[in-house]
């Protein structure tokens, strides 16, 4: 149910607001519009005495926000964005089956997009948009309807189906190997370690879970697996990756496994998403598209993408 009309101001004001409060000037508003400067003027007077709060404040030839106003500003450039988004989503797939996923780089890189033509071949009518995100954000507030989630289970606001574990692996190039002589899990405390900062006690947990005592363990500093993959095969150190994720490394020979160890696990992936859009015919049809993937890699490739 909407609010009452009365706070509900006319889109025309709102766009003359929006652009006034971005670009600090009636005159470039009325420009950006293709208004005159009264008009501008006269739509921002208009909306200031629909809200009863004063959204500006008038100096000479120049206009300043006021706190009121530019909290104001924020939320209704947001909601134009939204309603901008929506419209495009809409000329893209008149159907309405629009699906807007937030995915991590590396995994959407390296393993949904290879896969989600098959998703697309099955259902035509669904348009998949693409965007990064790397930390979880208030669904309330975004216009997506879903993300790829790593790490626990937990996304304030959110609904969680469960993806995978997560199993790394010691990596690095066979010249780095040979040149290490790397054969047992301590041995790989004797070349640089390549290191994830969103992952930072990774390395620790592998020696430890494997038995290895350690002093501090320094080494490169990466914030993206990208980097670190191609760092690691350029013989720079060893590195803690995802084995379903460097499938391609591994089978060209780039990357070899440093040794034979116990497998760690860092944590889970989830598709993470609004309650209340559960049931949405595009993000219900991708949900079982994927965990039905993942099922699939799952049987193929045995144990090696977790269980």
């Amino acid at each position: 149910m909407l609010p009452p009309r009365r706070f509900l101001p006319s889109f025309s004001l709102l766009s003359a607001f929006e652009a006034a409060a971005r670009t600090g000037s009636v005159t470039a508003a009325a420009n950006e519009l293709g208004l005159t400067q009264s008009a501008v003027s006269r739509q921002i007077s208009a909306l200031e005495k629909q809200l009863g709060v004063a959204l500006f404040l008038r100096e000479r030839q120049t206009i300043r926000l006021t706190l009121a106003g530019d909290a104001y500003a924020r939320e209704v450039r947001e909601a134009l964005r939204r309603i901008s988004n929506a419209s495009l989503n809409l000329r893209a797939n008149p159907s309405g089956g629009t699906l807007n996923l937030a995915i991590l780089p590396f995994f959407g890189t390296r393993w949904l997009t290879p896969r989600i033509g098959r998703f697309l071949d099955a259902h035509p009518d669904i348009v998949v948009n693409l965007t990064t995100r790397l930390e979880p954000f208030d669904f309330r507030f975004d216009t997506l309807d879903a993300a790829i989630h790593f790490g626990a289970a937990r996304w304030p606001g959110a609904a969680l189906t469960f993806l995978m574990n997560e199993e790394v692996v010691p990596a690095c190039s066979p010249g780095f190997k040979n040149r290490y002589h790397l054969e047992t899990p301590a041995d790989v405390l004797k070349g640089p370690l390549l290191h994830l900062n969103t992952r930072p006690d990774a390395w620790e947990l592998w020696f430890t879970g494997n038995g290895v005592r350690f002093d501090a363990l320094h080494g490169m500093l990466f914030d993206q697996f990208m980097t670190m993959v191609e760092a690691a095969a350029a013989g720079l150190g060893a590195a803690l990756l995802p084995r379903f994720l460097i499938d391609r490394e591994l089978e060209q020979s780039l990357l070899v496994p440093a040794v034979e160890a116990q497998v760690l696990e860092t944590g889970q992936y989830h598709l993470a998403y609004p309650p209340d859009r559960a049931t949405y015919p595009p993000l219900a049809a991708f949900r079982d598209w994927l965990v039905a993937e993942i099922d699939r890699d799952r049987l193929a490739n045995g144990s090696r993408i977790g269980q």
